[in-house]
């Protein structure tokens, strides 16, 4: 059942739903999440459950203030706290030691657990409902059966779970892909995946330069989605340069069928029967719209994807992650 995420009333009846252990699809600026009480092991058992991820695979939890994080992490470093000041609420996730004995079933029994205050205003609504009852955290990884293309509307989630599932809709997500997150655990920040929030603005909010996880491997906590492969379409994802596609394109000839192209090139087919799709040439617009047209080549039935491969620049790390991920699967 899809609720308006802008109704009081609405608010309400899902917070009475996640006190009394049930699940809900929240939106969020990033992507929608499946979210439950994480300090109720049973109802987070539920999230595992429903999109069949592993139970050691963290989750992230949601809070609805700065102050939410003492119910969860025994510690700020300096750094992160730097980071919470200058991108919470937002889009950024950050790795803490955990709290002993809190939210235990959502960080997979790691002593670690991912934190995050979103901006979006049906969340914050939801979250503010929440912890004025004690609810002081969510854990609500994406609304997507585990390993697959994250949604972006509350559509998305009902078909992805049926209308048994509570939705509250909050319109189509703004950024489009999941958080940065960082790991605060190991005395610097190590970004272990890329997001809206770049590295060079991770670096001017704390005045330390970000290490990737591969520059410090020993330890790594797991986190939500750094999976080799994720984020998948049910077609085949395949990553080429502009002529690569072009040149695919030239061969193929006008019977062509069962492929979608994703590209900032302007390029030429034969075949009325392709699917094209312009990709913007801003990183920030392609993030937003990313997975809904990954979503929309599916429906279209096609078996094969070919998108041109991003910029290598800082700004389009975040869609570079997310289309590795896809085409690894």
């Amino acid at each position: 059942m899809i609720l308006d995420g802008n109704d009081p009333q609405a608010i309400a009846t899902a917070a009475r739903a996640l006190r009394g252990g049930a699940l809900l699809g929240l939106p969020t600026e990033t992507v929608y999440g499946l979210a439950a009480d994480a300090g109720s092991d049973a109802a987070v058992a539920q999230i595992f459950a429903a999109k069949g991820r592993p139970s050691d695979h963290p989750l992230i939890v949601h809070v609805a203030s700065a102050e939410g994080i003492h119910h969860f992490a025994r510690e700020v470093p300096a750094f992160a706290q730097a980071l919470v000041d200058a991108f919470w609420p937002g889009p950024l996730t950050l790795i803490l030691p955990r709290l002993p004995g809190a939210a235990v079933a959502a960080t997979g029994g790691q002593d670690s657990v991912g934190l995050r205050c979103p901006a979006h205003p049906v969340a914050q609504a939801l979250l503010r409902a929440c912890a004025s009852d004690n609810v002081h955290g969510v854990a609500a990884p994406s609304a997507n059966r585990f390993g697959r293309v994250s949604p972006t509307t509350a559509a998305h989630v009902a078909s992805e779970f049926g209308d048994g599932l509570l939705v509250l809709d909050g319109g189509p997500c703004a950024v489009g892909i999941e958080s940065t997150i960082v790991d605060c655990t190991r005395g610097v920040p190590v970004l272990l995946r890329p997001g809206a929030i770049t590295r060079e603005q991770i670096q001017a909010a704390c005045g330390i330069v970000p290490l990737s996880k591969e520059e410090l491997p020993a330890q790594t906590p797991r986190a939500s989605g750094t999976l080799e492969a994720h984020y998948a379409p049910n077609a085949k994802v395949r990553l080429m340069d502009a002529k690569a596609l072009q040149t695919g394109l030239d061969l193929l000839g006008a019977e062509a069928a069962h492929i979608a192209v994703y590209a900032r090139a302007a390029l030429r087919t034969k075949s009325s029967r392709l699917v094209l799709r312009r990709m913007p040439d801003d990183a920030a617009a392609t993030a937003q719209q990313l997975f809904a047209v990954l979503r929309g080549f599916d429906d279209e039935g096609v078996k094969l994807i070919w998108v041109e491969t991003p910029p290598a620049t800082p700004d389009w790390e975040g869609v570079r992650d997310r289309l590795n991920r896809a085409a690894a699967s």
